[in-house]
């Protein structure tokens, strides 16, 4: 017998409904149920719902079913589906979790889904098991046994929050154009040439290029960075000697910043990055009158991301760098022009990170105070 189930909402379901659709932020599945429950409510064919709302016959069959014998939430919700049991019980998948983040076995460099899967045959009573189930099962504890990746692991000491909370005190400033904040840093880039001409895109075609370039050497990119205006200048060299810093630095007091009484430059731990440099570079007395207008201020050890300039290197390489480029005159020429108009943009880097979120954010790794012990009193 053909049961045709009749769908009459009250007043705070069809509220609910006209809500849940209007919202937009649910499963579609579920926004489909609520709107073949609004159209039949409103007496509208299941023919029309199928045309309008695009679900089958018989889904509006179940959803009305399932709201005529239930309710609103019942013919909402998904109901549970058929599916085969987990293979690896609840010890057997933390068995494979430990294996993963094991030492791999001998000869091989990381472990993989099959090497696991073999490994799980030794480790269990199972006959086998599937590439897919370990690999299932490892997305499930987010874990990738064949990757890895390289990070440095600062000493934060007392050297390490005195550099950082200067840095971050100087990005903090208020904008001085007598005493302005530079931050500074280099990049190095390699000239790209091509074997073979790209062939230009087309509709329907992508560009295309040949796998195989021609080396032709290097450039060093020096990056000047003003934290407070939008103002940025980079620097085409050969190399990056004391020389080549010291000439940078002389730039920055007799080229860029003329009006400055005095330069705070925020910059890393580069052994050519000393005032050093500069009296190696020229006579005493030129060296002294360049430092004499300059004030250095070093990120910590292995903190580069605290300058703020290697933001900025990343929009140079994303923005202009990210292709061949063949020759210094090129790459010189391509900077320039990226320079002129991200001057010319107004963009700045908008620094979020503070002293006082450092010390909220890295409390537990500030040095600890031991505290200073009083004097006992005489009885």
């Amino acid at each position: 017998m053909n049961i045709r189930y009749r769908v009459e909402l009250n007043q705070t379901e069809r509220a609910e409904l006209t809500a849940l659709v209007s919202g937009g932020k649910n499963a579609a599945r579920k926004l489909k149920r609520a709107q073949i429950l609004l159209a039949a409510d409103a007496g509208v064919s299941d023919d029309d719902i199928v045309a309008s709302v695009r679900v089958s016959g018989s889904t509006i069959y179940r959803t009305k079913q399932r709201f005529v014998l239930g309710n609103l939430e019942a013919a909402l919700c998904e109901e549970p589906r058929p599916g085969a049991s987990r293979k690896l019980t609840g010890k057997e998948e933390a068995l494979l979790v430990a294996t993963a983040c094991s030492k791999p076995p001998e000869g091989r460099a990381r472990w993989t889904l099959e090497l696991l899967a073999g490994e799980m045959v030794k480790l269990t009573e199972h006959e086998d098991v599937s590439r897919e189930t370990v690999r299932r099962r490892l997305a499930d504890n987010e874990l990738k046994p064949w990757r890895k990746d390289m990070w440095c692991v600062p000493k934060v000491d007392g050297e390490y929050v005195a550099r950082m909370e200067d840095v971050l005190d100087l990005y903090a400033e208020e904008p001085d154009p007598k005493h302005p904040v530079v931050c500074f840093d280099e990049s190095p880039t390699q000239l790209i040439g091509e074997v073979r001409e790209p062939i230009p895109a087309k509709p329907g075609q992508l560009e295309r290029y040949d796998c195989e370039y021609k080396r032709n050497g290097t450039a060093n990119l020096f990056i000047f960075l003003d934290v407070h205006r939008p103002w940025r200048k980079v620097k085409v060299t050969d190399r990056r000697a004391a020389e080549d810093f010291a000439t940078c630095m002389r730039d920055l007091t007799d080229l860029h910043f003329t009006e400055a009484e005095r330069i705070r430059v925020v910059l890393d731990n580069l052994s050519t990055h000393t005032a050093s440099s500069l009296y190696q570079t020229f006579p005493a007395a030129e060296a002294r009158r360049v430092l004499r207008r300059l004030e250095f201020h070093y990120t910590p050890k292995h903190a580069s991301w605290l300058n703020m300039v290697e933001i900025e290197i990343g929009v140079l390489r994303g923005q202009c760098l990210d292709r061949r480029i063949p020759t210094r005159e090129l790459l010189e020429s391509e900077i320039a022009a990226w320079e002129r108009q991200r001057n010319a943009s107004g963009d700045r880097i908008k620094w979020m990170f503070t002293t006082e979120k450092a010390r909220t954010k890295m409390g537990r790794a500030y040095p600890k105070i031991t505290g200073i012990e009083t004097p006992a009193k005489e009885s």
